[in-house]
């Protein structure tokens, strides 16, 4: 395994940031992603440089303050109990946060510099996807279809039930074709229970099979990715960030030929009932 591809929480971290993830750590030349951590409440203040951004709360809620403008973020008490709003703010900004909690800074490095906005949570597209073992929930805020405003930057949080598998079948995006994205792209993982856990494997160029906790993070410059694997009675989330050099915003991807198959598999089966496991109102 390349140990510069799992991150386990605490070890990647600098000041308020319990995460940090750039371009020059990872080694390569878009994707990134920030946790910061405000356990006392704000402000904090931040650039953002040459990256889009969006500001997601994870744990807690708070004001993001970007260009003269001010955006109320409700939040929520955790990953596993609602659908966030957000706040899309621009490259070459000074931002402010007020607040208390845990928030996920996603960015891509982009060229042109576009308006901030903020995004409600009951606007954000919740997807069901799979069906049996294979079900899990996709909240798709940051995606070209979810949230048209960005330039480069694609995100969406996975919620897998305990027991079931996604990520899968397993895929990949790294080269530039009709049929597929180039794409970087970061995993950062929480899961429920105190004592819980999940895995995620990475093989075929980059290669990652990790125990993941709440606060780990798993970087996919090239390869097959999936599955991640929730284990019985802990729920897994992750968010992913992903960027990449094409000039059209695009998430293609393509299917390990060994294991597409299973698609075929799901036809009459049913998705799980947990899911979905949040809604904008809250936990279903």
């Amino acid at each position: 395994m390349n140990e510069k591809l799992h991150l386990p929480a605490g070890t990647a971290g600098e000041g308020a940031y319990g995460l940090v993830v750039t371009p020059d750590s990872a080694g390569w030349a878009h994707s990134a992603l920030r946790i910061l951590e405000l356990p006392e409440g704000g402000p904090h203040e931040f650039e953002t440089g040459g990256f889009e951004t969006i500001v997601l709360p994870l744990t807690g809620s708070c004001t993001v303050e970007c260009d003269g403008e001010r955006f109320v973020l409700q939040g929520r008490d955790g990953v596993f109990s609602r659908v966030s709003d957000f706040a899309y703010v621009p490259r070459d900004a000074l931002i402010t946060v007020r607040g208390r909690g845990r928030f996920a800074l996603a960015g891509a490095r982009c060229e042109g510099r576009r308006e901030p906005r903020y995004g409600p949570a009951n606007e954000v597209p919740v997807e069901l996807r799979g069906a049996g073992p294979a079900s899990r929930q996709v909240n798709n805020f940051g995606t070209p279809g979810g949230f048209p405003f960005a330039e480069k930057l694609i995100a969406c949080e996975v919620l897998t039930p305990g027991g079931c598998w996604s990520s899968f079948p397993p895929h990949k995006h790294d080269e530039d074709r009709p049929e597929e994205s180039m794409l970087e792209e970061i995993y950062y993982f929480e899961v429920a229970g105190e004592s819980g856990m999940g895995y995620q494997r990475v093989y075929g160029g980059s290669e990652v099979l990790a125990e993941v906790r709440t606060g780990d993070a798993v970087l996919v410059p090239s390869g097959w990715h999936g599955p991640s694997m929730a284990v019985p009675g802990h729920d897994l989330y992750y968010l992913n960030v992903m960027a990449g050099p094409s000039p059209e915003r695009a998430w293609r991807i393509c299917d390990d030929p060994a294991h597409a198959w299973i698609r075929d598999t799901w036809n009459g089966l049913p998705v799980d009932p947990r899911l979905p496991l949040t809604s904008a109102e809250g936990r279903s």
